[in-house]
């Protein structure tokens, strides 16, 4: 079974745009690929340009320069809401449908040729540490196999730059819960090792190309949301603590569960740097400014180098909401450390990263209202 996913991938991400690219110019030569991906998006009904933006996980000044181009082409055409004239609908015209319908014809056939008898299955990023301990190999194929094969493309296309969202969990487990890039890797659970492998992956590659230049990122808690509500996480059967404790405090779920309050910590419940997802996008754009300046390769942790226990988490979603909402007590998860905390000294030294959002409140504010518009 391993060798036939391995085969699909290379199958898919070699051929598969290729030859929808050849397609599409030969059947539809006013559009790009990307803007039949757009048409797609949208679909048969007609959505706000809000929800279009958060299904393409783009801005919405990107996605009103997408729409301007194909509705002057009319395969799109727009209107504002009686109720509230801020909010834009866009919709397929007969031509869009045209299309779309082209286009799900032209991924049905081709999926059902790259494939063979091999069900068909989207890979997705697998950030859960707890399902990695279940289910290791889809996290293996999806985490290191996929790195090596977006390098063997960097390499035939001469992309020379990569920026890697590594992960803290690589540490697994340390004797200080405070860590820095020179501190053991050491991950104490399957999604741990599937990003260090890719480390090391990245790590032998640069070796071979003296051109190619990497920042790996290793992430802490990520959470919060876009402060104008334009995207956040909508991530299904979500574990993360804030999104966690957000849907609890909006009655989505009944309750939460604390898991584990018996670790060495000052309050038993453990302990992470939580630090807000748009300071995290600015780390990225800090990172390729220091490729782009320096040519050099670097490691990065991306936190703010302060930790909150899971108690105290629950405790501010509880003040930010209003709701004191119900709290069970649960078995510890395997694969969860005590503490981790971020050094982040390295980053705020070398580049010109400089986090905004440094507030527990303010994070679980904007998940709490983004997870309002769900």
């Amino acid at each position: 079974m391993y060798e036939k996913i391995e085969t699909l991938l290379d199958k898919f991400y070699k051929t598969y745009y290729k030859i929808e690219e050849i397609n599409l110019n030969q059947v539809i030569k006013c559009l790009t690929t990307s803007e039949l991906h757009i048409i797609e998006a949208i679909g048969e009904n007609e959505i706000t340009m809000n929800e279009l933006s958060d299904k393409l996980g783009i801005t919405m000044g990107t996605a009103s320069v997408a729409v301007n181009k194909l509705t002057d082409k009319q395969f799109l055409e727009r209107s504002r809401s009686d109720v509230d004239r801020r909010k834009v609908f866009v919709k397929l015209t007969s031509k869009g449908k045209v299309a779309l319908n082209y286009h799900g014809d032209f991924h049905s056939n081709i999926l059902e040729k790259i494939t063979d008898d091999i069900p068909s299955k989207k890979l997705e990023t697998f950030i859960e540490v707890f399902e990695s301990t279940q289910d290791p190999l889809k996290y293996y194929l999806n985490n290191t196999a996929n790195v090596a094969k977006i390098l063997t493309y960097c390499k035939e296309y001469g992309v020379n730059k990569f920026i890697f969202s590594s992960t803290a969990a690589v540490y697994g487990e340390p004797e200080i819960g405070e860590v820095d890039e020179q501190t053991a890797a050491n991950p104490i659970n399957p999604y741990g090792r599937s990003k260090l492998m890719s480390e090391w992956i990245i790590k032998d590659y640069a070796a071979s190309n003296e051109n190619f230049k990497f920042a790996i990122l290793r992430y802490f808690n990520v959470a919060g949301a876009d402060e104008e509500g334009l995207i956040g996480q909508n991530y299904p059967n979500a574990t993360h603590l804030i999104k966690v404790a957000t849907q609890t405090a909006l009655g989505k779920r009944e309750s939460m569960g604390i898991f584990g309050s018996d670790y060495p910590t000052a309050d038993g419940t453990c302990v992470r740097d939580y630090i807000h997802v748009s300071d995290l996008a600015d780390a990225h754009l800090s990172a390729l400014e220091y490729l782009n300046e320096h040519e050099k390769s670097e490691t990065f942790n991306v936190g703010y180098g302060r930790g909150f226990s899971v108690k105290e988490v629950i405790e501010t979603a509880k003040k930010v909401s209003g709701v004191d909402f119900k709290v069970i007590n649960a078995p510890r998860r395997e694969g969860d450390p005590a503490c981790l905390i971020a050094k982040p000294e390295k980053i705020r030294n070398l580049t010109n990263w400089r986090p905004k959002r440094e507030d527990l409140a303010l994070i679980i504010k904007t998940a709490l209202e983004w997870e309002k518009r769900l």
